[in-house]
């Protein structure tokens, strides 16, 4: 459930992605541990949210395991784990393999793991997505969270994932969703909309980031339509809210002010000198009228998580099914 914002290109919550290239340049993933894995913590009221949709469906399902019966978890894409300790907790009779490539991050995965009393249940994978999957068993539930964008081919990642699914498990992956925000249009400074003009070029940010991938291919992202492909059943979506209210929490206020630091240096040169002087301000910390000192600073984030079934064992063997 890694949702650990990797990038200031504002698709959602956090994630961390294989492959990754912030205009050609590859991303230090080990780097930005501190970063992902706050990011991630602020944001566990959407895995929660989302690990409990994923037990409702999973109650209601027929031929598959139930919540409790699930034995096998994925979390693709991982990072420093805080998404895969949910993942635990949700189902406490499962052991959860946190797979990515950065070493670094699995190492954070393991110490959050050990300090929360999971460490015997959680264990870790290093390999890159889809190539590196080969050695993994099946799983009940595979879990991916703003990782897949960074494949270049993202039908075909899906459909790889759905073939480690054992009968009637859940493929869930966290793609989309809304841009975060964080201060009203108009905040005193600077031209007002600064926001939006920031989303715009988040926008074009992760087109090229996209663009330049290995194997990019330029389908729609159609997440529903993946999963049908792949041969999974009854997809379903939802989206689920992040609402943190002024006054933010500290970790939430440094979350944000980490998140328009990295908008700086991601896209700060595509900015007017104006927008740019603003967005300085705001993460000047010692401005009366920057992130760290504002009392309307809130954050405002919606994800998507696109779900669907692996054919029921009943299926399986007989033409139904994987």
């Amino acid at each position: 459930m890694s949702n650990h914002d990797h990038s200031a290109h504002g698709r959602g919550g956090p994630g961390h992605g294989h492959h990754a290239h912030d205009h050609g340049t590859p991303v230090g993933w080990e780097e930005l541990g501190p970063y992902l894995e706050s990011g991630a913590e602020v944001h566990t009221p959407v895995y929660e949210q989302a690990t409990g949709w994923l037990r409702e469906l999973l109650t209601a399902a027929d031929g598959g395991p139930g919540p409790d019966d699930v034995r096998r978890v994925l979390d693709i894409g991982s990072g420093p784990g805080v998404a895969t300790c949910i993942l635990a907790q949700a189902f406490p009779a499962a052991e959860v393999v946190a797979v990515d490539p950065t070493e670094g991050l699995l190492e954070r995965a393991r110490a959050r793991a050990d300090r929360l009393g999971l460490g015997d249940r959680i264990r870790t994978h290093a390999a890159e997505v889809p190539d590196g999957l080969d050695a993994l068993d099946g799983a009940d539930l595979i879990w991916s969270s703003n990782a897949l964008h960074h494949i270049g081919d993202q039908r075909g990642v899906v459909a790889a994932l759905a073939g480690h699914l054992r009968p009637g498990g859940v493929l869930a992956i966290a793609e989309g969703g809304l841009a975060p925000r964080f201060l009203p249009r108009d905040i005193g400074i600077g031209r007002p909309g600064l926001q939006s003009r920031l989303d715009a070029v988040a926008e074009e940010w992760f087109t090229q980031m996209r663009s330049a991938l290995p194997g990019a291919e330029g389908a729609v992202e159609d997440w529903p339509a993946f999963l049908a492909d792949a041969g999974l059943r009854t997809p379903r979506t939802r989206s689920f809210l992040l609402d943190l209210p002024a006054p933010l929490s500290t970790a939430a206020r440094d979350y944000v002010l980490s998140r328009t630091g990295r908008a700086m240096e991601a896209y700060g040169d595509q900015l007017d000198e104006d927008d740019l002087t603003t967005l300085s301000r705001l993460n000047d910390r010692h401005d009366a009228a920057g992130l760290a000192r504002r009392p309307d600073a809130f954050l405002l984030a919606v994800q998507t998580v696109h779900m669907a079934f692996a054919a029921p064992r009943s299926e399986v063997g007989r033409g139904g099914g994987r």
